[in-house]
């Protein structure tokens, strides 16, 4: 975790350095900090009133509502998944383990539109569990339900993949000492490793986090973008935009982007706390 944190650098001493300088700073200006700008500007353009006014929107508010839902759903599913995850496969060595550590980044390779996809075709009308659906009443497609499983899909790997590095270089010589002193599993990993890996835990918890409130790909192929039932942030703004409403469009990523901005913020927070507490 120290390592995102930065470091002591070369300083810009000459103009080689000060071009590839000023070149980064530039392209960063250009496709991230102009655009991010002109949203707030598009969003406030006639005032804090109307702005005020679309967030009150009840379709505004219940795709707010969705987004946070699904957060509060998926994220703590997959850290418990990730922690769980990661621990075993640190600590075993299996037929398979190379191949299973490497479907833990298919969420990464493969298009959440595909993803979404995938989830329908199976869990639509005609789909593989589509009798055993019907049968229990269950609904998953143009549901909560699917936007849900669509969401941990595309965040399973966030939280394995900062706990496996972290696990893998950790000194197990503590853990043997607490279970030869009749420590049980449980109280080994609330005691021992828990510590060990908080950080990389939170930072993997935020990342999931940030990932899942703005997901669009996926949940959009599932969800069927339904106003006022299915629809998310992400959602309500490419509906809005495509229905010229375009004030409210810009209110729904003033928020997406106030989210991302307190995300940045808590990640920098555990960033400085991880590394100072590496320089002790």
């Amino acid at each position: 975790m120290g390592a995102h944190g930065g470091g002591l650098g070369e300083p810009v001493d000459n103009w080689i350095k000060k071009l590839l300088v000023g070149v980064a700073a530039a392209y960063i200006g250009l496709v991230v900090l102009v655009p991010f700008l002109n949203v707030f500007v598009q969003a406030f353009a006639k005032g804090i009133i109307p702005f005020l006014e679309h967030c009150a929107d009840p379709d505004f508010l219940h795709a707010l509502k969705m987004t946070l839902m699904l957060a509060f759903v998926t994220v703590p599913l997959n850290t418990v998944f990730g922690t769980v995850a990661a621990i075993n496969l640190t600590r075993n060595e299996f037929p398979g383990k190379v191949f299973l550590m490497s479907l833990l980044d298919l969420p990464f390779s493969i298009s959440p539109v595909v993803t979404g996809l995938m989830l329908t075709l199976l869990y639509g009308r005609t789909g593989w569990f589509a009798a055993l659906l019907r049968e229990t009443g269950i609904n998953v497609v143009f549901a909560f339900t699917g936007m849900a499983l669509a969401t941990m899909f595309v965040t399973l790997p966030f939280v394995v993949r900062e706990l496996i590095p972290i696990l893998e270089n950790m000194d197990l010589s503590q853990e043997e000492a607490a279970r030869t002193l009749g420590a049980n599993d449980w109280q080994v990993f609330w005691n021992v490793t828990l510590p060990n890996i908080r950080w990389g835990l939170l930072y993997g918890v935020i990342l999931c986090n940030a990932r899942a409130m703005g997901e669009f790909g996926a949940v959009s192929v599932i969800s069927g973008n339904i106003i006022g039932r299915t629809q998310t942030l992400t959602l309500f703004v490419e509906s809005a935009y495509k229905e010229y409403n375009t004030e409210a469009a810009f209110a729904a990523a003033v928020l997406l982007s106030a989210l991302a901005l307190g995300t940045l913020w808590i990640k920098d927070k555990v960033e400085e706390a991880a590394a100072a507490e590496s320089r002790k």
